[in-house]
């Protein structure tokens, strides 16, 4: 046996239109090119059969349009060339970027210029109840002192979706809520529940659940990400010195 013949019979094939041949590795490289959750449906035998036939169809068109010279068509070819010009595009510009490293040194000196940006700023947890009117408000408040939970008056009286968490609003940081509501929460003390504070939203009842202290920036968080980063102006900056120097060689002009 020769070794064309050993080769052919390692390749599954799985349909044949005319004399050209569909293997199975075909079909898997038409999964592999979906997006992942739809290809998701395709991981059957109903669901390969579905490929299969597909590949055949599209095989089907492909000796049509070459039979009847589609090919050669005015229309076509502007679409090859504009096509063919998109794709040197990308690879130049991957060609200009190819070899951009970032070594650990660089991640952790970028890191100590700019750690305090990432520092996590002190925060609050905490919940509330939001109704219409500051009247109401102060009923809801009557009936938290006389020992109902805040929680279930809050998924009773609250117009807030928070209402179905029990008013619950999560971790937030400076600025993240509107100004009165912000500057209102982090005044609180933990377990401190508010008179009712008026925001464009209405009149709400806070109650803080927990204080978070400021956190320093800590490197293995936040490597990656500084990693990312510090690729992107690199290869920017890789890019940018060769159009600068293409420039001089390919006169430009704006009009």
């Amino acid at each position: 046996m020769t070794k064309e013949n050993t080769m052919e019979n390692e390749v599954k094939i799985v349909a044949q239109v005319g004399d050209t041949k569909i293997a199975e590795t075909d079909v898997l490289n038409y999964i592999r090119n979906m997006d992942p959750q739809f290809a998701q449906q395709f991981h059957s035998e109903e669901g390969i059969k579905q490929i299969i036939d597909e590949l055949i169809r599209q095989e089907l068109l492909y000796k049509d349009a070459i039979e009847n010279k589609m090919d050669e068509e005015e229309e076509f070819l502007k679409v090859l060339e504009d096509t063919r010009s998109s794709l040197i595009k990308s690879y130049a510009f991957s060609k200009a970027i190819e070899g951009v490293n970032i070594d650990e040194k660089e991640v952790m000196e970028y890191f100590e210029s700019v750690k305090e940006q990432y520092k996590q700023p002190a925060g609050v947890h905490a919940a509330h109840i939001l109704v219409d009117e500051e009247e109401k408000a102060k009923e809801i408040i009557e009936k938290i002192n006389k020992g109902e939970e805040f929680e279930t008056l809050a998924k009773e009286f609250s117009s807030c979706p928070s209402k179905d968490n029990g008013g619950d609003l999560g971790v937030f940081y400076p600025g993240q809520m509107v100004p009165e509501f912000d500057q209102k929460a982090f005044a609180m003390e933990e377990g401190e529940i508010s008179e009712p504070v008026k925001t464009q939203f209405g009149y709400h009842i806070i109650k803080v659940i927990e204080k978070t202290e400021e956190k320093e920036a800590n490197f293995d968080e936040v490597r990656e990400n500084i990693r990312m980063e510090l690729m992107r102006q690199k290869q920017q900056a890789a890019y940018l010195e060769k159009v600068n120097r293409l420039k001089e060689k390919y006169p430009v002009q704006v009009f």
